[in-house]
Formats: C-alpha cells, sequence, structure tokens
C-alpha cells in the first residue's frame, strides 16, 4: 500500500466521524475544500462512491460503509500502539476531563489522581462530580466512572473496583413505627427517597433480585434528589427509605444512624468501571491515569 493511499484512507475516517468536509478539515488541520478534493480522488482511485453529499453534510454510502468498518479497528489499534510507543519515550503531559459520582470521586479516583499528578507534573485531572450521567462527546468529557449497568454500548469499559451491591436503608427512627419490609413490593407503603439522574430523564427505578426472582419497583416519596449525599442526608433525618450503593452507607450502618433493609434481595453485581468512546485516541495522561485505576482483585 503506498503512501498516498495510507494518507487518503485516513481523511476518509475523517471525514465518516465528522460527518461533515469542514470540521474534518479542522480536526486535520488543513482546508475544507483540501478533504473533498482527498476523498474524490480516493473514490476515483477506487472506482466507486463512497459518500453521499449535500450542503450540509455526507454521509457514508454502502461502499464507503463496508470500507469504513473494515478500516477503523485496525486504524484504532495502529493508533494506539503508536500511543503506547510514545508514551516509553515522554513523561505523560496533558488534560484529562472526567465526570463521576461525588462517592465514587472520594473512594475510587482521588486516591489515584492525588499521587499521579504528584509524579507527573505534566498532566491535568479535571474532575467533575455533576450527579447527572453526563453524554462524554456532547459536554467534552474523555472519560467517566460509571456502574456497569450505565454504560452506553459503544464504550471501552475499564473495570476499576470490585463487584458491589445495592443497598435499601433507613433511619431507626423512620422504622420505629412502621412495618420492615420483607419484599420489594411492600416499598410501595413507604416514603422511598427518589433519585433523577438527568433532568430530562425519568427517576430512577429500584432494582432487586433473589433467587432469580426480578422485581423493578416505581417509588413514590416526600423528595426527588439527583446526589446521593442529599440522599443520605434525608434518611437520616427520618424522612424515608434511601437506595445508594452499599459502600455508601457502610460508615453510618455501622454507627448505628441507619440499618439496611432486604439485603437479600440485593446481590453483588459488576462494579465501577472507566468508559471512554472507542473513536477517540487515548492521550498518555489518560492511558497513565487508566492503567493506575484498573482493578487488579
Amino acid at each position: 500500500m503506498d503512501r498516498d493511499l495510507i494518507g487518503d484512507l485516513s481523511m476518509l475516517l475523517a471525514v465518516a466521524d465528522e460527518g461533515n468536509f469542514t470540521r474534518a478539515g479542522h480536526r486535520l488541520g488543513i482546508s475544507q475544500s483540501a478533504v473533498s478534493h482527498t476523498v474524490r480522488r480516493l473514490e476515483d482511485r477506487i472506482g466507486v462512491r463512497l459518500l453521499n453529499r449535500n450542503s450540509r453534510s455526507v454521509t457514508l454510502t454502502d461502499a464507503g460503509e463496508r470500507l469504513v468498518s473494515t478500516l477503523r479497528p485496525s486504524w484504532q489499534q495502529v493508533s494506539d500502539r503508536i500511543e503506547e510507543i510514545r508514551t516509553l519515550g515522554e513523561h505523560p503531559s496533558g488534560l484529562v476531563r472526567v465526570t463521576v459520582s461525588k462517592s465514587a470521586a472520594q473512594r475510587i479516583l482521588w486516591p489515584v489522581a492525588s499521587q499521579l499528578v504528584r509524579d507527573f507534573p505534566a498532566v491535568t485531572i479535571e474532575i467533575s462530580t455533576d450527579g447527572r450521567l453526563s453524554d462524554l462527546a456532547e459536554d467534552r468529557f474523555d472519560c467517566a466512572i460509571r456502574l456497569g449497568e450505565h454504560l452506553g454500548p459503544d464504550m471501552i469499559a475499564v473495570p476499576v473496583g470490585p463487584p458491589i451491591a445495592m443497598a435499601a436503608f433507613a433511619s431507626p427512627d423512620y422504622l420505629k413505627d412502621r412495618p420492615l419490609p420483607q419484599h420489594p413490593e411492600d416499598l410501595i407503603a413507604h416514603n422511598c427517597l427518589v433519585m433523577r439522574h438527568r433532568v430530562d430523564g425519568g427517576t430512577y427505578d429500584w432494582e432487586f433480585e433473589k433467587e432469580g426472582e426480578e422485581r423493578v419497583v416505581r417509588l413514590k416519596g416526600p423528595f426527588i434528589l439527583n446526589d446521593s449525599g442529599m440522599v443520605l442526608q434525608a434518611a437520616l433525618e427520618g424522612h424515608g427509605i434511601g437506595f445508594l450503593t452499599a459502600p455508601e452507607i457502610e460508615e453510618e450502618v455501622a454507627a448505628g444512624r441507619l440499618r439496611r433493609l432486604l439485603s437479600d434481595w440485593c446481590p453483588p453485581f459488576e462494579g465501577y468501571h472507566l468508559c471512554y468512546s472507542g473513536r477517540r485516541n487515548v492521550s498518555s495522561a489518560m492511558r497513565v491515569l487508566i492503567d493506575r485505576l484498573r482493578f487488579k482483585g
């Protein structure tokens, strides 16, 4: 394969990713017309049309889809290997933007990030603890730390923590004059502290499982919250039953300020993962963060 063809194919991939000649040109640091000319030359060389063009965007033809689907995995492997080799000869540097829940930031990300920036002063880690599930591309994050159930289908996911269980809980004061729930359906008779992860999304359903029986319960209560710390506070003040990951409440349970409920209905599942788009190049800074966060248990 000659050098010109390799360059033309890389430009086709950029256009396929961006869906627009102008954006592809900005990404590659060349003009829109140069991108268009190069792709046209590739089509002439292959002898088949690869793009459908209109005034606002471009889309792949069937032949273009086939070519790009073949190219992309190999191109990503080459890009990843080049980045690995580059890091052998230089210190990691650059900015990594991470979106993560407050609890996972404190328990999983912060201990690693705190030491990493000491070891590599040229690395900057931006940590966003917004309670909502951010869209990585839309909000321009490099990666997210999320529970396995919140991972997108096109994400590369690296485990960064052990298996984890959900936990229903309430304060002794709230439970004092109320019957203890024995089955998830019993929660319907209780005040429950509901969460909504996105402003434009629905409230979070509580999921339970025991001996192959699954229950998904939609509940109501005095508050709808988007922050686990607020759920914890409301439960401690006796407003109702909360539902968070078990590590988030373990100190309060151990101190007797909260009581765990329905634990036999909350089996462990895959824990936190660091996830990122498989279409993005991984910087040297992000690679060292992934390596240090990777769960080795």
